[in-house]
């Protein structure tokens, strides 16, 4: 069984890989554990979030939005003294911030989910990359969520954690056309077909980026 060489021989990134990265499920809880987690990612490794991601998950009321939304100063301050989280200041208060904007996107959109969907024409995005140094750090696309939600006021959720979240959550497929997990999350007629990427080359594009104009 072949699968992307990114995991190496770490069994709780294997794990991750094997059973989440890049599985769709449309659950805007998921949406705003990852957006946590992220956001807090910003500078360092993702294995480094991902093995403090319980710890993340009992300091952050089970990633529920609405709570971590009314977090005030005692709460900041208790997060800001919690070792098993990253004790950053400003992104801990981001998360907060970016809990209510995320509410605020589901009540505008009927959900986070749509939100990023209108981006993609309700579709996913399927990349058919051949080398791991293919794998693009952000699209077009994702700069365009980004731009928006800087806009709409959430912070630490640049272009290139935005083209992460798409990829973690299956809205874009990009695993290796060689990975064992590639055609068990491709779905015809449910996705659009991003583009080939070989030898650092982008061969097709299907007009995705540049077609929508609407956002």
């Amino acid at each position: 069984m072949e699968r992307c060489p990114w995991p190496k021989n770490d069994g709780l990134y294997i794990k991750y890989h094997d059973q989440e990265w890049g599985e769709y499920t449309g659950d805007d809880k998921k949406h705003f554990e990852f957006l946590v987690l992220e956001s807090a990612q910003a500078g360092l490794s993702w294995i480094t979030i991902l093995r403090r991601r319980e710890n993340y998950r009992e300091a952050y009321s089970n990633f529920d939005a609405n709570l971590v939304s009314e977090y005030k100063d005692d709460k900041i301050q208790q997060l800001i003294n919690n070792v098993g989280i990253i004790r950053n200041r400003r992104k801990i208060e981001a998360s907060i911030n970016n809990a209510a904007l995320f509410l605020n996107l589901q009540q505008e959109f009927g959900s986070f989910n749509n939100y990023l969907l209108s981006f993609t024409f309700g579709k996913r995005i399927t990349n058919y990359i051949e080398k791991i140094e293919n794998l693009p750090p952000n699209s077009m696309i994702s700069d365009r969520i980004s731009k928006d939600m800087k806009r709409r006021g959430f912070k630490f959720l640049g272009s290139t954690i935005m083209y992460a979240h798409l990829q973690a959550v299956g809205i874009i497929n990009d695993h290796l056309i060689s990975c064992f997990k590639f055609n068990k999350i491709k779905k015809e007629g449910e996705e659009i077909l991003g583009g080939i990427y070989t030898d650092n080359l982008v061969l097709y594009n299907a007009g995705i980026y540049e077609n929508n104009t609407q956002n």
